[in-house]
């Protein structure tokens, strides 16, 4: 009588199969973890972008629509320049300009004034709701970038010369109030992308 062998896997077949599960398992996994890690990656490369070019986009939008328009300091006792930049100033800029949207109707100008500070590493934009403000009046702060090295503007005149500090030295008095530069020179130090540099023409 012919009895027939039971077929089945040995120990070393599904010792062999198992390892080499373990091995696509893993190999699986580590191809997961780096996909995860380069989707973030680029996640957060994405979000850097936008929000320098977000910076750019506010710099852009005040500077070319500045507006030759003083505004009282918060004591009320003197003016305050159209475009301000000044070594004993707490803000790097602080100008004036149009192009203050008023979706609702409100009954106001579409004049704003606005200003950016470089703190702790962080570029923030403040705004009044009012030109001619007094301390009761607080600044709204937006947090426009982080990681931000130095801020620096650069303004050129109408003889050609280009100056850090606005109004010129050369230019005293009231006359100096109204005055704006022919363009502004942006140079933004980060310490991830380096030096970014965008001249812009401020409208006549």
């Amino acid at each position: 009588m012919n009895r027939r062998r039971s077929k089945g896997f040995t120990l070393i077949e599904v010792l062999v199969a198992v390892a080499i599960f373990g091995v696509l398992t893993t190999l699986s996994v580590m191809t997961i973890s780096q996909t995860l890690l380069s989707v973030e990656f680029l996640s957060d490369r994405m979000d850097r972008l936008q929000a320098i070019q977000r910076t750019m986009r506010y710099l852009g939008g005040d500077l070319m629509q500045a507006a030759p328009r003083p505004v009282r300091d918060e004591l009320g006792e003197g003016f305050l320049p159209a475009v301000w930049t000044d070594l004993g100033s707490i803000f790097a800029l602080e100008l004036t300009h149009g192009g203050w949207s008023n979706p609702a109707g409100l009954p106001r100008g579409t004049l704003q004034r606005s200003a950016y500070r470089l703190q702790d590493g962080e570029l923030i934009r403040y705004h009044w709701t009012v030109l001619d403000r007094t301390y009761a009046n607080k600044a709204i702060e937006t947090v426009l970038l982080d990681d931000v090295e130095s801020l620096l503007f650069r303004y050129l005149q109408d003889n050609g010369e280009w100056i850090t500090q606005w109004p010129p030295l050369t230019v005293q008095g009231p006359a100096s109030y109204r005055l704006r530069p022919r363009a502004v020179e942006i140079v933004l130090t980060l310490q991830d992308e380096g030096q970014i540099r965008r001249v812009l023409e401020v409208a006549p």
